[in-house]
């Protein structure tokens, strides 16, 4: 047929499909090797070679699209008019579940080294789409908070760390498994959830209340049940919202709308109204913020978890299309200029990934040296990483030319997730406020974070001389909030640092500490300066096949 020589498709790069995720990642695996005891790690990089695998599978990243083109819808009623109030998804976004829950992503508090392990799988598994990891962290994240009250613990913790994904909502005690939202913020408060107006009144069960009130923002409101905070006689304090009763009756959960978001849209984000909805106290009455804070310690590392494997899968994308692709008489990845650009996105991916593990770590090992770690380093970590998540992205998809603004390729997706991890469970101003609070509060936190530190002393002089202006940011804490930021991002840079220093390749270590910490490097990506392997860099971020 005449003019078909002009569909003749070349210098296209194939599809970045069939290949295992994790093993791909070399980042990725030399921190599970290194955070992952030997009596356990053949069977960790098993676990996470076959969700790797799925993860990379065609099928499971059509299931992602798909879930993605195919938000969930609000149901309120039903054909006679009787009040449902349910969320109907795409069988894409099941299947997703399925697998996360399958693969143990909400099972960290019952398996040894649970905490890396799963952190890996989450990372891995947020790469296929990100929607569905919302209910994933936020069951996951739920568990310490029930276990301040160890009947509701008993109770609901075995289902929360099944790998059972039920659907139905049927009554909890029926399920083999079952999954937890949170229903925290109010209009007039954001973040100051003690400015909450959502009224709970003791009913003559003791333990048991009424609540009245609307929630701005309830996530994933098809889940079995929900951790909420409301105002007691007491004062502000938690409490447990069950999707459906005991007796198998649906509790007054009434479903207002769902957000229409950014990114994020495989996930349903609702806003709920309670009235005289039925709720279970979780914790003493006026402690709700105490009772979880370790739920949102746990799903702000999640939030850095998940910016990690974002921008490992921008990275992804753009080191594959670049090495398929020509230009002006040779592959991409083997121009100077394009090969410094993939470099320095790689040395953030790398670098992200080896603080979020670092931080899973300390998680499993529980020592109070290890809390105390995480009570600074968490919310340092999560400003950071999160916060270079969003140009990561949107540079990887530059990479691609018009391609990467093509949604067929993905990037697109990747662009509106970003922000999303820097702004869920408190925005940037939150996280550096969070890291004052702990460093005049909690003298231990800062001990513990310059004893990780201090373990790469003298082993780089750029790193040494970061540590040095950190200590000179810290020597003035009386009006150091309007210097907030600064000051959790040379943390978290210098956290960073140090792990590379200790952990990466000689080449990593040398370009980060050069550009990150010594101040060699522009205000874009592709600045990084001379007398770097970068052809080495690029290389360990390449995902092979």
């Amino acid at each position: 047929m005449a003019g078909t020589s002009t569909h003749t498709v070349t210098n296209q790069p194939p599809p970045l499909a069939g290949y295992d995720l994790f093993t791909a990642d070399r980042a990725l695996v030399a921190a599970v090797e290194r955070h992952t005891g030997p009596d356990v790690l053949d069977e960790v990089r098993e676990e996470l070679s076959v969700l790797g695998r799925a993860a990379g599978s065609a099928q499971v990243q059509e299931w992602g699209v798909r879930a993605n083109e195919n938000p969930p819808r609000l149901r309120t009623h039903d054909r006679y008019g009787h009040r449902i109030d349910e969320v109907d998804f795409d069988p894409a976004w099941h299947r997703l579940l399925g697998k996360g829950v399958g693969a143990g992503l909400t099972a960290a508090w019952t398996r040894p080294a649970g905490h890396v392990r799963r952190a890996a799988g989450f990372l891995v598994w947020t790469q296929v789409e990100a929607g569905n990891c919302c209910p994933l962290s936020m069951t996951h994240a739920a568990v310490p908070a029930l276990r301040a009250d160890p009947e509701l613990a008993a109770q609901w913790v075995p289902r929360l760390t099944s790998t059972v994904y039920d659907r139905e909502l049927r009554p909890a005690e029926r399920k083999p498994g079952a999954l937890f939202g949170m229903a925290m913020t109010e209009k007039q408060g954001g973040s100051d959830v003690r400015a909450n107006t959502t009224e709970a009144r003791p009913l003559a069960e003791a333990g048991t209340y009424t609540l009245t009130g609307h929630k701005w923002f309830c996530s994933a409101p098809m889940s079995d049940g929900f951790l909420v905070l409301a105002q007691a006689p007491g004062g502000l304090t938690c409490f447990l919202v069950p999707r459906v009763l005991a007796d198998g009756t649906r509790n007054v959960f009434l479903l207002q709308r769902l957000k229409d978001k950014l990114g994020n849209r495989s996930n349903a984000s609702a806003e709920v109204e309670f009235d005289g909805t039925w709720a279970r106290r979780v914790g003493e009455e006026g402690r709700g913020v105490r009772t979880i804070i370790d739920m949102v310690a746990a799903t702000r590392l999640d939030c850095a978890l998940g910016s990690a494997g974002l921008m490992r899968q921008a990275v992804a994308q753009a080191v594959h299309h670049c090495a398929h692709r020509e230009a002006f008489g040779a592959a991409l990845i083997d121009q100077p200029l394009m090969r410094n650009v993939l470099a320095d996105l790689a040395l953030e991916s790398e670098a992200a990934t080896t603080l979020a593990l670092r931080l899973a770590a300390a998680h499993d090992d529980g020592s109070e040296q290890e809390r105390a770690f995480l009570r600074l380093a968490v919310p340092a970590a999560k400003y950071w990483i999160t916060k270079r998540c969003t140009p990561v992205a949107v540079e990887a998809a530059e990479c691609l030319g018009g391609n990467g603004y093509v949604e067929e390729s993905g990037l697109p997706r990747l662009v509106r997730e970003s922000p999303l991890n820097s702004v869920w469970e408190g925005a940037g101003n939150v996280q550096a406020l969070d890291v004052l609070r702990a460093l005049q509060r909690e003298p231990g936190a800062l001990d513990a974070c310059l004893t990780e530190i201090g373990r790469a002393h003298g082993a780089d002089h750029r790193l040494d001389r970061a540590v040095k202006d950190l200590f000179t940011e810290l020597a003035d804490l009386d009006r150091i909030e309007a210097r907030a930021r600064r000051l959790v991002e040379r943390l978290a840079l210098v956290l960073q640092g140090s792990l590379l220093v200790r952990h990466a390749p000689p080449e990593v270590a040398d370009a980060f500490c050069a550009s990150r910490l010594g101040g060699d490097h522009g205000a874009s990506f592709g600045t990084l300066p001379a007398g770097l392997d970068l052809t080495a860099i690029v290389e360990r971020a390449r995902p092979v096949p």
